[in-house]
């Protein structure tokens, strides 16, 4: 194996559903994946991770505790690929580790990601770089979303004006036009408040192809309602996460006056719009639209996008990289320009005031 470039990438996002670990071989433009592991979080974790979201419940025993399990998690995931592999941990240059989001406050100056690099770098052996996040925020800029300066690295086609959206818990979209000029935000909800609204209800992870959501009727007024929030009239750079869109933003509309299932189909139309909306806006003249992330998997959400936008869709997997393995691959790039000592960070895209180098490094 050439392992000239041997790099993970690790990342758990906001849907909370699992850590995804992928090892890569980086040369040049090219990128092959050796592995790919998701580890799901048993219903406890979610659980103690979900309580670290809100206010009320900001502890820091049980944040120290969730960030050492995470690490430990972590760590016996990439053990078990490099003896997979026979791989001696020196034939890694480094793991980009993401962690846990817990909190998203760049107005307020910082955003918080659980995990224990200092650990994980203990456990494997490996130089681990993580928290990506603030020091673009302390340069005045929003943090996330990180990953399309790795969009245009490998997505970018001459000639094509194109669009990729990633629909994990949040939805954001990258805008890769001939021109070079990129952009990218966070457009809203993407699977957050589904999963959310199906786990209450049906006591289950997550609408398997939209087919709960397929089933309800579409509430006009309610969408309506959910559309007037602040968010989605603020122009970019923006960001968010679940300090906004949470069970306390579906309390406000009185949703348990509805059909549950209408108001499940009426979630995935408030993705759908808001995404079409974003790409409407600030998208012009796009030609081509892939998906990734878990969203991409719900079939009657990606059917109304394509309805909406007008457009055929396909998934990242027809530009070579996995659909499900974007994020953590990208984690992997940015860890790999950080050591290199290289600018990672997309200040057109953040806001921040100029190009910095995102990431602390943990040596092994």
């Amino acid at each position: 194996m050439d392992n000239s470039s041997l790099l993970f990438g690790v990342m758990s996002g906001t849907s909370l559903d699992g850590i995804d670990i992928v090892l890569i071989n980086q040369n040049s433009k090219t990128i092959k994946i050796i592995e790919f592991l998701q580890i799901p979080f048993n219903i406890n974790i979610k659980k103690e991770f979900l309580a670290l979201h809100t206010e009320q419940h900001s502890d820091l025993k049980r944040s120290i505790h969730l960030s050492l399990l995470h690490a430990k998690i972590t760590a016996k995931g990439i053990n078990n690929i490099l003896k997979k592999y026979k791989l001696n941990t020196k034939d890694i240059k480094c793991i980009g580790y993401h962690g846990q989001t817990i909190r998203h406050h760049p107005q307020s100056g910082y955003s918080i990601q659980l995990g224990n690099a200092n650990l994980l770098a203990e456990l494997t052996n490996i130089t681990v770089v993580s928290d990506f996040r603030n020091r673009d925020i302390v340069a005045g800029g929003q943090g996330a979303p990180l990953v399309p300066a790795f969009h245009n690295e490998y997505f970018f086609k001459r000639n094509k004006n194109r669009i990729i959206i990633n629909i994990g818990g949040i939805s954001n979209i990258t805008y890769l036009p001939d021109n070079k000029k990129i952009i990218g935000f966070d457009c809203g909800p993407g699977n957050i408040l589904l999963d959310h609204w199906i786990k209450i209800q049906r006591n289950k992870n997550f609408d398997n192809l939209g087919k709960w959501s397929k089933s309800g009727k579409l509430i006009e007024d309610l969408l309506f309602k959910f559309k007037k929030d602040l968010f989605f009239k603020k122009l970019p750079p923006k960001s968010t996460g679940r300090e906004l869109f949470n069970i306390d933003w579906l309390n406000k509309f009185s949703i348990n006056d509805y059909s549950p299932q209408d108001v499940q189909r009426t979630l995935l139309e408030l993705t759908a719009v808001t995404i079409n909306e974003a790409i409407q806006t600030f998208c012009p003249n796009f030609e081509e639209i892939y998906v990734c992330g878990g969203g991409s998997k719900n079939k009657f959400l990606i059917e109304r996008i394509k309805e909406i936008t007008g457009i055929g869709i396909n998934t990242t997997d027809k530009l070579n990289i996995p659909s499900q393995q974007v994020e953590a691959i990208a984690f992997a790039w940015l860890a790999k320009k950080c050591i290199q000592k290289q600018y990672n960070n997309s200040p057109s895209i953040t806001g921040s005031s100029g190009p910095r180098i995102l990431g602390t490094i943990h040596y092994s």
